[in-house]
């Protein structure tokens, strides 16, 4: 039996009755912050040059792209809402894919729901299942995949994709199996690309290719059902023979869920890069506890685990974009404003003098020690003599203190990205149908709330 066959039958077998509470609260949350770091970033250059590029979102049809009025087809709803999803590089994160889970799979599957007139149980159910295939192709295949330069949440993220669609489509195995197989083939993005447009660019184009392998299946497209394992498939092509384990793939599915705790889910508080958060989260603490101020600092040391170094050691980022992925400039702002927001990722704010200047007195290189790779140390020296130090052996969830987020802290995040397209009256509206995607007894009924003619009626 083919390895996408018994990665088929897994996806085909989830039922919503087997999903458990915790799977259940993260899966609303995703929704919530998913949603709303997508309606924010659709008003960033990415996705508006996109929709410049003649024929995209060209034709109507019955998918929204959200935070506008424009509706288009299905595929190309995904495209644009994906590289929005991405666009700040604020959506959420998972440990064990060593990415983005939820921007591969809520921008996907709001657009399909829309054609077929999903409810939100659907939803829910195509989200688990697409969250947990995700994860455990990337259990079998880290850290090599990571290490190598793929970016994760595309590479291994439409699998994901292609998971949800299945279930929203209710394709029997054989054909989950034919798409997994095409999406072998789709599948593709380089960390060389961090810290530009072509980062959110993988999400977008990933899931829509998820979204037409499966939609491709469904009319009887063929595909090699091997082409995980064949000699030249996507295990020894994208990892190399020796790097990867199938048993850590097939084993254990559901038991228990990746999006209930195993996976090491986290919403992100930081509009940046996940590599940078550990280090921010010490800065802030250090800035907080002993009232750092930046013209107090003579040098700073800032040693994450050396994993999180190959594509956030940038001491001179000289576009908002690349800013985001320079852990000199996210610890100094840390530094500098005690947080780390949107704004700081915006026109010239990364010229800021001040933080330029605590870049300068920055040194950063990998920890000599560290065990886990989340983990980080930050070591400040004062002009007056004094040292600080701040070392964190892992960060396993990426909430405010590296705690998970409150509800309050999810709704404060929400609303300040969502207010970016939204009226900021309708903003509860949203959030509350968010938090209950379950109950919905049709998608049309979140959808109708984020396009912000209606939403301003409402």
């Amino acid at each position: 039996m083919t390895l996408a066959r018994q990665i088929a039958e897994r996806i085909h077998a989830l039922r919503y009755e087997d999903i458990t509470p915790a799977a259940l609260d993260w899966t609303a949350s995703a929704f919530v912050d998913t949603v709303g770091v997508t309606l924010a970033g659709i008003r960033e250059d990415g996705p508006q040059i996109l929709l410049r590029v003649p024929g995209i979102a060209a034709a109507p049809g019955p998918a929204l792209i959200m935070g506008t009025s424009r509706r288009t087809s299905v595929l190309d709803a995904a495209l644009v809402n994906g590289v929005a999803s991405h666009a700040l590089d604020y959506d959420d994160v998972a440990g064990s894919m060593g990415g983005h889970p939820s921007a591969m799979l809520v921008p996907a599957l709001i657009p399909l729901a829309e054609m077929l007139g999903s409810s939100g149980r659907d939803l829910t159910l195509a989200y688990v299942a697409g969250f947990e295939t995700e994860c455990r192709i990337a259990r079998g295949v880290h850290h090599h995949h990571y290490d190598k330069g793929w970016h994760p949440t595309a590479t291994l993220g439409i699998f994901g994709t292609v998971a949800g669609a299945a279930c929203l489509l209710r394709l029997p195995v054989e054909q989950i199996a034919i798409a997994l197989g095409m999406a072998a083939s789709f599948a593709a993005g380089l960390k060389a690309n961090f810290g530009t447009m072509t980062k959110p660019l993988h999400v977008g184009h990933g899931i829509r290719d998820g979204l037409f392998a499966a939609l491709m299946a469904r009319e009887g497209f063929t595909a090699n059902p091997g082409a995980f394992e064949d000699r030249q498939g996507f295990l020894d092509v994208f990892n190399g023979p020796g790097t990867y384990e199938t048993a850590r793939i097939l084993d254990d599915w559901y038991d228990p869920f990746e999006c209930g705790g195993a996976g090491d889910p986290g919403l992100k508080p930081y509009p940046c890069c996940g590599s940078t958060h550990p280090s921010i989260n010490r800065m802030i603490e250090l800035a907080r506890h002993h009232d750092l101020r930046p013209d107090r600092i003579a040098h700073i040391m800032v040693m994450p685990h050396a994993r999180r170094l190959p594509h956030t050691n940038n001491p001179d980022p000289r576009t908002p974009l690349a800013a985001k992925f320079s852990i000199q400039y996210c610890v100094a702002r840390a530094l500098a404003d005690r947080s780390v927001k949107l704004c700081h990722f915006e026109g010239n704010a990364h010229f800021d003098p001040t933080v330029r200047g605590l870049m300068q007195r920055m040194e950063v290189k990998p920890h000599p020690d560290m065990p886990e790779d989340w983990g980080t140390e930050v070591i400040v020296e004062t002009t007056d003599g004094a040292r600080f130090a701040s070392r964190l052996d892992d960060y396993p969830s990426r909430g405010p203190a590296g705690d998970p987020m409150t509800h309050a802290e999810l709704w404060a995040k929400f609303a300040d990205c969502a207010e970016r397209s939204l009226p900021r009256a309708s903003l509860s509206a949203v959030f509350d149908t968010l938090m209950g995607i379950a109950s919905l007894s049709s998608v049309h009924q979140l959808t109708s709330l984020l396009q912000p003619d209606i939403a301003h009626a409402a």
